[in-house]
């Protein structure tokens, strides 16, 4: 008989379910719904639920339009003692955007495609997480150590309110795994940090037609965002990870700017404001201070060979990389048990993006990311998750459940 049989159909429902709830952040209107509805399923499965709602003073620092919809963290747990092992999940989803061939929200299944968004990111690593426990619980009622399934808002907008509040303040377990689409043959043992900045240039506004009178920050910001990139990429160039990023390029530190621009909009001023932003990523080798000091540093040296205009840099975000031993007993273990579910040994990468694995590792517990792919679908129109990839990696949480808890 295939592993999981009826549970599987069990299973898609629960996916096709959770996916049907819009919890689009911002603002967040649907967790309370979303909340309730898997509280439910985790009692059904057995386990003992706590649903607790995050102070809203710690929304308001991240997202104000976000504070009037509550916040919760649903903690699902069974057993007792050492070690304790946690699922963690992000329910929360980005919002659909335009361009899709069918209602979002409404999903579908196509073959070995369940499609809708949040699908892959991360609902479908939810639903394996679910179907594991489901197997699990109902074959293994005496086991050592504890069992939890922490289920959180707030990724997408940086997770302090949802996966920081939860280790901070409700659980800190011994083994985390967040079932972030890492896709089944690749564990991610970390991820990269960021640094976020804008620059401002403060010129003179003055009236197009007597450009003399005035002095055009656009030009001013145009020559020194040039030269950030054409100095910094070199000085960056010589750095580079000794991990696996599952790309080449991604194991070196980067630099992007103008994700946003800020300024003049009207045609015949001479624009006496302009603003741009850099993204600067972090390899796990370095340190955040260190970084946020070279950058102001460089920069500050740029706008000093300009003083018609004045520059202000400001740090807008900052987060910490993340890195999990990979000679650690928790990526032996779940190695291990993708060798012997699947056949094959993992990849052992670190994430390009940004994960809530930083709120585990800087809280000293051994943590990684791996669940249901293809990770390149996350955030993408027609997003989908492969029903082959839940299985395959329900099943590695299966037996990496057997080694840590029988």
């Amino acid at each position: 008989m295939e592993m999981f049989g009826v549970e599987l159909g069990w299973c898609l429902k629960l996916l096709l379910d959770m996916v049907s709830i819009p919890t689009v952040n911002p603002p967040g209107e649907d967790f309370e719904k979303f909340s309730k509805y898997v509280a439910e399923v985790l009692k059904g499965l057995g386990m003992e639920v706590e649903v607790v709602e995050v102070p809203s003073e710690i929304t308001e620092k991240v997202c104000r339009e976000c504070v009037k919809y509550p916040r919760y963290i649903v903690l699902g747990r069974a057993g007792a003692g050492k070690p304790v092992v946690q699922f963690n999940g992000h329910y929360d989803v980005v919002p659909p955007g335009s361009g899709w061939s069918f209602n979002p929200f409404a999903p579908q299944i196509v073959g070995d495609r369940l499609y809708g968004r949040g699908s892959v990111d991360m609902k479908g690593g939810i639903a394996a997480v679910m179907l594991a426990i489901k197997s699990f619980l109902s074959r293994h009622r005496d086991f050592r150590g504890t069992l939890e399934v922490a289920l959180v808002p707030d990724e997408e907008i940086g997770g302090e309110s949802g996966t920081g509040y939860l280790v901070k303040h409700i659980s800190k377990p011994d083994y985390a795994i967040i079932a972030e689409p890492s896709s089944s043959k690749a564990v991610w043992i970390g991820h990269k940090g960021a640094v976020w900045g804008l620059v401002e240039v403060f010129g003179k506004q003055a009236h197009g037609s007597t450009p003399w009178r005035g002095v055009n920050a656009f030009e001013y910001m145009a020559k020194i965002a040039l030269r950030l990139v054409d100095e910094y990429r070199k000085v960056l160039s010589n750095r580079k990870s000794r991990y696996d990023y599952g790309d080449p390029e991604g194991a070196k530190p980067t630099i992007n700017i103008g994700g946003e621009v800020r300024g003049s909009t009207k045609v015949n001023i001479v624009p006496g404001y302009y603003a741009f932003s850099f993204d600067r990523r972090v390899i796990p080798e370095e340190r955040l201070s260190d970084v946020e000091k070279e950058i102001v540093e460089l920069i500050n040296r740029i706008s000093s060979e300009y003083p018609e205009v004045r520059v202000s840099v400001s740090i807008t975000n900052r987060l910490a990389p993340a890195l999990t031993n990979p000679g650690s007993s928790l990526v032996k273990t779940i190695s291990n048990a993708v060798k012997n579910a699947l056949g094959f040994e993992p990849r052992l990468t670190v994430c390009l993006g940004g994960l809530d694995l930083h709120y585990y590792t800087e809280q000293n517990v051994e943590a990684v990311a791996y669940g249901p792919g293809p990770e390149e679908n996350a955030h993408i129109v027609d997003e989908f998750v492969s029903i082959s990839e839940i299985k395959a990696v329900a099943k590695v949480y299966l037996a990496f459940l057997k080694t840590m808890l029988l």
